[in-house]
């Protein structure tokens, strides 16, 4: 197990800035998953901490020890691929040994080192079976196993479960839960999928752009975003936003009006400008809105039912076009066309300043 700790780290392929000036300690035995949309810059910072990708400028330390310079196998790291990336021609057995094989460690100290990792991962029965003899989940349960038989000071996945289907998806992230608990150990996953993200991770990482957008824990990005960004990225679906303008600034509140929801007072909670007659914007999430009740009624039009079962998402239209979506209970008998009136508690409602920063 190990710390790891970034200072101001940057990648640029040419004048094309990938990763942006990132500062982050990540304590032992924590879990920290990198979360963003595709082009991020997500995996490039993964695959810059395993030495995969050489720094631009800044620092990278593992266990207090400075490795820009050092060798992936130096670093004391394994790490999980979307790919499997497994030797086609070796049994379960033969991709786990490989790498202990190729550092010279013994027979006897491999062979008790797999069957700890097959234990832990319950696949005692497929060692003796070859890639195309085991499904998707049970190769990924072999790429794994490989990192834990080299007792890594870290370990880092990127996006391992992306080739999955759904119901397989669901399973192996348990496992890697589970896994982590057991081990104890420092993991760094890379996902673009938030909700991956908020079920595994002690802290998660939001990037878009190459920059840190909020780094904490899952319920404060669900409860405190940061920005417009961390809003609409972290909660499925994300957060609604309705356009509007600050009217008062008070002590420990803002008024907020629009004409879709007329004025409505806002708990501040940040320290964004809040300056009377400047644009913002007033986020709630679907599963806080409530038919008939709250701080405020907003009146709107379905235009779209997804029914899910236990529940259905309702997709609206504004008075003034903005599109908004509810989540109601199943039973609701809401029909394409049909108005509502929903509102939401002041406790709920966020507020960006015109710079999308939280106030």
């Amino acid at each position: 197990m190990a710390t790891v700790e970034l200072k101001d780290v940057t990648k640029a392929y040419g004048d094309v800035g990938v990763i942006r000036g990132i500062d982050l300690s990540i304590a032992d035995g924590e879990f920290v998953v990198f979360v963003g949309p595709s082009g991020c810059g997500k995996s490039t910072l993964l695959r810059m901490i395993a030495g995969l990708e050489e720094i631009s400028t800044g620092d990278i330390l593992i266990d207090g020890t400075r490795c820009n310079d050092d060798a992936p196998r130096e670093r004391g790291i394994a790490m999980v691929f979307q790919s499997y990336a497994l030797y086609p021609h070796k049994t379960a057995y033969g991709n786990m040994a490989f790498g202990l094989k190729l550092s010279g460690m013994g027979k006897s100290e491999i062979d008790v080192r797999i069957h700890e990792a097959a234990r832990i991962l319950k696949m005692e029965e497929l060692l003796d079976r070859r890639p195309y003899q085991l499904s998707g989940g049970q190769r990924q349960r072999v790429a794994i196993g490989r990192a834990i038989v080299r007792h890594p000071k870290v370990f880092l996945f990127d996006e391992p479960l992306s080739n999955l289907d759904a119901a397989l998806r669901v399973s192996m992230r348990r496992e890697i839960a589970k896994l982590h608990t057991q081990l104890g150990s420092t993991m760094i996953y890379v996902t673009h999928d938030q909700v991956e993200a908020m079920t595994l991770a002690d802290r998660i990482v939001v990037l878009n752009g190459g920059v840190v957008q909020q780094i904490g824990t899952p319920i404060e990005l669900y409860e405190r975003p940061r920005n417009l960004f961390v809003a609409g990225f972290i909660g499925s679906p994300k957060m609604n936003f309705i356009e509007g303008e600050i009217t008062a600034v008070e002590t420990d509140h803002v008024r907020f009006s629009s004409p879709d929801t007329g004025e409505v007072t806002v708990p501040m909670l940040a320290t964004g400008a809040t300056q009377v007659g400047s644009r913002a914007t007033l986020g709630f999430r679907p599963e806080h809105l409530a038919l008939g009740g709250g701080e405020f009624g907003i009146s709107a039009t379905v235009r779209l039912i997804e029914r899910l079962g236990d529940q259905s998402f309702l997709e609206l239209e504004t008075a003034s076009g903005q599109l908004i979506v509810a989540r109601v209970d199943a039973a609701h008998p809401a029909n394409l066309g049909s108005q509502l009136t929903l509102g939401c508690d002041s406790v709920r409602l966020r507020l960006f300043d015109d710079e999308g920063l939280a106030v």
